[in-house]
């Protein structure tokens, strides 16, 4: 996922000028006097019982804590001695997570993050090559031959996953969700990958590219498993003859009423190539599409935005962005700073900021023991696994709101 904990493959100087030029737009962007009215206030402390206070909350009047790398399982041993002389950064790839029903149930996870490779002929990537140079056996699970998206970190490298395919990590969140059908929505981040060169040049996979008709087949896939009626779209949030950004600024994500029970879909890349490609053909408001892009204000498509580092003056764009009627997501801690001090100063400023997506690699005590400390990313105590948003519904509004039945 962004912010992933080694890289994927090497990022081009191109994508990190766009990256750049991004970023400074969004500031400019928040610094203009903006005429679109923001998104509708909180319920009053005056509306009759927890029930209907909570389902009167918009999505953006929410926050939770997701995982972040949701799918990820460390290497064996075998595999770190091999890891150790490619990656002088390979421990940041030593952590795992419980399975997706854990995360969601014990965890109280309100979020997950899935890397995604395409597969369409199915078995590109059963074969990793660092397992074979660590002498290890064939894997044996049979999703990995069968055709379809593939859940994995770093093809041929740190490819452990705890749901190997898409269909299966979502199929997974939907039993779960079926389970509990008065959760709050659910967002899903997803990385589109592409396998690294290095590996490529030493005989490893070669990912097809992310053009428009293999995002329109991601889409056909994760329609396979949520269908519309089970998902929060950008169809659902624009209104006729605006935009979605219109839509989003003046009237706001759906309430809680209307997304209870569902999921949303998130684009986790920032790059123009994979973004333009699902945009194209006259989508530039998402018209029909699943996920929602990581944008910027000013844009048609903008209803979603990533800040992975709520520090420092990110705090500020993060807190106005969300003010704006904007969705957020942010991390609380970066592979292994927290983890090895214990230092819990990214975790406050992420929680003051009011990003409503807030993604750890430690949500359970007990995790970061391993690296010297008790380091745990959590909501405050007695939130539950969803709380109202101290920036857009904070006390009195929101004081001793049940958000989940």
């Amino acid at each position: 996922m962004s912010g992933t904990t080694a890289r994927p493959g090497p990022v081009s100087p191109s994508a990190r000028g766009a990256r750049t030029r991004r970023w400074a737009t969004v500031t400019a962007a928040l610094a203009a006097a903006l005429t679109l009215s923001s998104a509708a206030p909180a319920p009053s402390s005056g509306q009759a019982g927890a029930r209907t206070a909570a389902d009167g909350l918009r999505v953006t009047q929410l926050q939770s804590m997701a995982t972040h790398n949701s799918y990820h399982r460390e290497a064996p041993f075998e595999e770190q001695q091999l890891m150790a002389r490619h990656d002088p950064g390979f421990r940041t790839l030593l952590y795992s997570h419980a399975s997706l029903p854990v995360q969601l149930t014990r965890q109280q996870a309100r979020g997950i993050e899935l890397d995604v490779f395409p597969d369409p002929e199915g078995g590109l990537y059963a074969d990793p090559l660092i397992r074979k140079d660590a002498g290890l056996p064939p894997q044996k699970d049979p999703e990995l031959r069968r055709p379809g998206f593939k859940v994995l970190h770093w093809a041929d490298f740190d490819y452990r996953s705890n749901c190997v395919s898409l269909r299966r990590c979502l199929t997974q969140l939907k039993d779960w969700s079926q389970r509990r059908p008065g959760h709050a929505p659910v967002p899903v981040l997803l990385e589109l990958k592409e396998t690294d060169p290095e590996m490529e040049a030493r005989g490893g996979a070669k990912s097809p590219p992310w053009d428009t008709r293999m995002l329109d087949a991601l889409d056909a896939e994760i329609r396979g498993v949520f269908p519309d009626s089970a998902t929060v779209t950008a169809d659902d949030i624009r209104r006729p003859g605006e935009t979605l950004e219109e839509s989003v600024r003046k009237h706001g994500w759906p309430r809680l009423s209307a997304a209870r029970g569902k999921t949303v879909f998130l684009m986790d890349n920032d790059d123009d190539t994979i973004q333009n490609a699902y945009r194209a053909g006259g989508r530039e408001s998402l018209q029909g599409r699943v996920l929602f892009t990581d944008s910027e204000p000013g844009r048609a498509d903008a209803a979603f935005m990533k800040v992975n580092d709520p520090t420092g003056p990110n705090k500020a764009v993060i807190h106005d962005l969300v003010k704006k009627g904007y969705f957020v997501r942010t991390r609380s801690d970066e592979p292994l700073d927290q983890a090895a001090g214990g230092d819990t100063g990214m975790l406050r400023d992420a929680l003051d900021s009011g990003a409503q997506m807030i993604s750890t690699d430690f949500p359970a005590p007990g995790l970061a023991a391993r690296y010297g400390s008790d380091y745990v990313a959590e909501l405050p105590h007695g939130s539950g696994p969803v709380r109202c948003n101290p920036v857009t519904a904070p006390p009195p509004e929101c004081r001793g709101v049940r958000i989940e039945r």
